[in-house]
C-alpha cells in the first residue's frame, strides 16, 4: 500500500530528518531544513526471488514493481562510441591545462569568485576564441548588453559568432540556445536567473537549484558546453546549494589578492580531467594574459643576501612554482606580541614558531614576528615549513642564506623535517630558475644528472646549520 509522511529535507545537501530541526545534521546549516512529502511503500510480506518465497508480483505479495520505456538500449561498455566527449580546447592553454584539453560537448562547468577577480573577463576571452569555430551565446543577468561590448571592445574579443542577450528568464534563455545552437553557452551568473514556475526570488536556495537543473537537462539533451558563474559567499565557498556543484561536471575557483595582477583558475571537481592542475593568468588592463612560466612574480630581487628572506618550491597542482617567503622579527613593547602573517597560515607559523623556540634554542616568544609572501601567492602547502622556519631564525639572529639556495620540508613537533612529494620535480624548476643548493629532507634524493648540490638534513638544528654554514 502505498502512503505518503511528511519529512524534511535540507536544501543545502538533501539530508533528511523525521521532525524538524533548526540546523541541518549533516551540513550543519541553519534554517535549510524544510517541510516535504516523501513517498514510501509500506509492503507486508514481500520475499524477493530465489530467498525462499514467491517473486515479486506474485499474488498476495503487494504492488507490482514495472518498468517504463527506455531512451537508449544498454550496450556493452566497449561499443560505446567515446568521440563524442572528447575535448574540444578553448584557445586559453592555461585554462585548457585545468579543464584535462578543453570543454567537453554537453558538459557543465560552475565558475566560482569573488566579485572583480575577473570571471566575466576570463570567459569573454574564451568565449570569442570558441566563436572562431562555431557560435556562442553569453548571457548577461548582471550587465546589460552595451556594458559587456565595451568590456569586449577594450579586452579584444569581439567576433561575429559571439551572441550576447541579457536576460534573467529561464524561459527565453531557453529560446535563446534554441534559436542560435551555440556551441558553447555562458551564463553570467546564475544566481540571477529565475524560473516562471518557482516560488522564491533569483539567488534563492529553491531559484538556483531549479535553473541548474534546467540548464544541465538542455546542455546534455542538445551537448552544448555550458559554463555557469556562480557567487561566492564570505569564507569562499560556492553561494547556493550545495546540491548545485553536485549537478556539475566541473567546478572551478578563480583566485587573486585584489591589491596582485596575478589569477589562478583551480580545478576542485573535475569528470574529465585531473583536479590537481592550476592555471595562471596576469590581469592587466587589456584582458588576462596566460602565464607558462609565472616563478618569477613570486621571487624579489635583491644585489645582496638579506637576512629574513629564504626561497622554497611549491607545487601547485602539478605545477612546481618558486616562492620567496620574508620574516621580520623584533623586539615588542606589548605584553602579547604581535603574529602577523600574510599569505601563510596563520596555525602553522605558530607551530613552526614553537618548534623553534622549544627544539633549536632560538628565542622568539617576546618579540613581534611578521611573515610574508611576495606576489600575493598564498602558500598553505606544508613543504613551505622549513623554508618559513629558517626565514625566521635569520631574521633572528641577523645572517642572511646564501643566494642560489631553495629550501624544502615539512616540520614536525618533534623538529624532523619530513619528507614531502615531488621533491626531484621541484629541484629540477630551481636548477632550471639558476638556484645551484637545496637543503631536503633526509631520503628525497637528488636528480640524475642534476648539478645542484643537495644538503639533507634530519631535523632543524641540521637545516640551520647548513643555512648558515
Amino acid at each position: 500500500m502505498a502512503k505518503s509522511t511528511a519529512a524534511f529535507r535540507c536544501t543545502e545537501c538533501g539530508w533528511q530528518a523525521a521532525k524538524w530541526v533548526g540546523r541541518c545534521g549533516e551540513c550543519q546549516a541553519w534554517g535549510t531544513v524544510e517541510e516535504t512529502a516523501v513517498p514510501r511503500l509500506v509492503r507486508a510480506g514481500i520475499r524477493a526471488a530465489g530467498y525462499g518465497g514467491a517473486g515479486l508480483g506474485s499474488a498476495g505479495s503487494g504492488p507490482r514493481l514495472g518498468g517504463g520505456p527506455v531512451s537508449t538500449a544498454a550496450m556493452p561498455i566497449g561499443q560505446v562510441d567515446a568521440a563524442h566527449a572528447s575535448a574540444r580546447p578553448t584557445g586559453l592553454d592555461e585554462l585548457d591545462r585545468v579543464l584535462g584539453g578543453g570543454l567537453v560537448p554537453g558538459a557543465v562547468l560552475l565558475l566560482a569568485g569573488e566579485p572583480g577577480v575577473g570571471k566575466s573577463t576570463l570567459l569573454l576571452e574564451a568565449g570569442a576564441l570558441v566563436a572562431a569555430s562555431g557560435p556562442v551565446l553569453y548571457i548577461t543577468g548582471e550587465e546589460s548588453a552595451a556594458q559587456v561590448r565595451l568590456r569586449a571592445d577594450r579586452i579584444g574579443a569581439v567576433h561575429e559568432n559571439l551572441y550576447l542577450a541579457a536576460e534573467t528568464d529561464l524561459d527565453a534563455i531557453i529560446a535563446h540556445v534554441s534559436a542560435v545552437q551555440p556551441r558553447l553557452l555562458i551564463i553570467d551568473s546564475v544566481q540571477t536567473i529565475a524560473a516562471g514556475e518557482v516560488d522564491g526570488v533569483p539567488g534563492g536556495v529553491t531559484q538556483v537549484r531549479e535553473v541548474a537543473a534546467a540548464l544541465t537537462a538542455v546542455a546534455k539533451d542538445k551537448a552544448v558546453s555550458t559554463i555557469l558563474v556562480g557567487h561566492v559567499t564570505k569564507d569562499g565557498s560556492v553561494a547556493g546549494p550545495r546540491t548545485l556543484e553536485h549537478l556539475v561536471d566541473v567546478v572551478l575557483h578563480f583566485e587573486g589578492d585584489r591589491h596582485s595582477r596575478l589569477r589562478m583558475v583551480r580545478a576542485v571537481k573535475n569528470r574529465y580531467g585531473p583536479t590537481d592542475e592550476v592555471g595562471c593568468f596576469d590581469l592587466g588592463e587589456y584582458g588576462l594574459i596566460g602565464l607558462a612560466d609565472p616563478s618569477g612574480l613570486f621571487l624579489s630581487r635583491h644585489r645582496e643576501p638579506v637576512p629574513g628572506t629564504c626561497v622554497t618550491v611549491t607545487l601547485e597542482g602539478r605545477r612546481p612554482l618558486l616562492a620567496e617567503v620574508q620574516a621580520l622579527v623584533g623586539h615588542s613593547v606589548l605584553e602579547v606580541p604581535r603574529r602577523v602573517t600574510s599569505g601563510l597560515d596563520a596555525s602553522r607559523i605558530g607551530m613552526v614558531l614553537a618548534v623553534l623556540q622549544r627544539r633549536a634554542d632560538v628565542k622568539v616568544g617576546k618579540s613581534d614576528v611578521y611573515a610574508a609572501t611576495v606576489g600575493g601567492v598564498r602558500l598553505t602547502e606544508p613543504s613551505v615549513d622549513l623554508a618559513v622556519a629558517l626565514a625566521i631564525a635569520s631574521s633572528v639572529a641577523n645572517l642572511s642564506i646564501p643566494q642560489g639556495v631553495i629550501v624544502v620540508g615539512e616540520v614536525g613537533l618533534a623538529g624532523e623535517v619530513r619528507n614531502v612529494a615531488g621533491v626531484p620535480r621541484r629541484m629540477a624548476e630551481a636548477e632550471r630558475m639558476g638556484f645551484r643548493q637545496a637543503i631536503v629532507p633526509v631520503g628525497s634524493g637528488s636528480n640524475s644528472g642534476s648539478a645542484m648540490e643537495v644538503t639533507e638534513v634530519e631535523d632543524v638544528r641540521d637545516a640551520l646549520k647548513a643555512a648558515f654554514r
